[in-house]
């Protein structure tokens, strides 16, 4: 089994929901011991405000089922509601298959009946740590990403945006009011800062990162209408019918 600490991203960062405080000690010395770096929550309400004040949140969590005010099904429903992604091993003295099948179809990992053992547990934040990695790489990814969209200028985000519908060149330049050599060499510059090689790693790269991503305060979007009708008139051109596709 790794050692939680030797992940080339740090320890785990787990998070104990539990309102027993005995039970908190416990799992949270034991952890550490293991590797992991753990913070301790005695209610639901307490871990949601830690995730609203002080991201980044925990990238694994350990919650007891039954809990007063806010359970441990529906933090985890909250959870879901909020775009948090966090897998959970869910811990109860009163479990049922019902409730188990539940929370699994819900995304939790694992479904432990206390009082769990050492390696039951462990085994479990392991195979949450298999999700939890998987997330790390995705978030490291969506940042490099982002690192490189902030070198794109406000007309090559343009061009990024109008590239990765399928437009050719020439309908690009009508739509932008410039000119088909100048969209090439706009193209060429997104192509080599977001290290992209073919326009399908451009059009991937444009969905992991989302339209929010590349906004900037100071971009105005291109007016769908306007540049419809720009591209309408550029194809209506004589020289079009026979033009290069490029």
């Amino acid at each position: 089994m790794p050692i939680p600490g030797n992940e080339p991203g740090g320890p785990w960062r787990v998070a104990l929901v539990d309102d027993d405080t005995g039970v908190l000690r416990s799992l949270s010395r034991m952890l550490s011991l293991c590797g992991y770096e753990v913070t301790t929550f005695t209610s639901a309400a307490d871990f949601l405000t830690s995730i609203d004040q002080a991201p980044p949140p925990p990238e694994i969590a350990v919650v007891d089922l039954r809990m007063p005010e806010t359970d441990g099904l529906t933090l985890q429903s909250l959870l879901s509601e909020r775009g948090v992604r966090i897998p959970m091993v869910f811990l109860s003295g009163h479990g049922d298959v019902a409730t188990s099948v539940r929370a699994i179809r819900a995304g939790a990992v694992d479904f432990l009946e206390k009082p769990c053992d050492e390696t039951a547990l462990l085994a479990s934040l392991e195979r949450a740590a298999d999700v939890a990695r998987r997330d790390r790489e995705t978030r490291k990814h969506r940042q490099e990403l982002g690192e490189r969209v902030a070198k794109l200028t406000r007309r090559e985000r343009e061009v990024f945006h109008w590239v990765v519908t399928g437009r050719l060149n020439k309908q690009i330049a009508a739509a932008l009011g410039t000119t088909e050599k100048t969209i090439k060499v706009h193209r060429a510059r997104v192509m080599t800062k977001m290290n992209a090689d073919s326009i399908a790693d451009l059009v991937r790269m444009f969905d992991q990162l989302g339209e929010p991503t590349l906004a900037r305060d100071d971009d105005t979007p291109p007016r769908p209408q306007r540049a419809q009708r720009a591209v309408a008139q550029q194809l209506r051109r004589p020289d079009a019918a026979a033009g290069n596709p490029t």
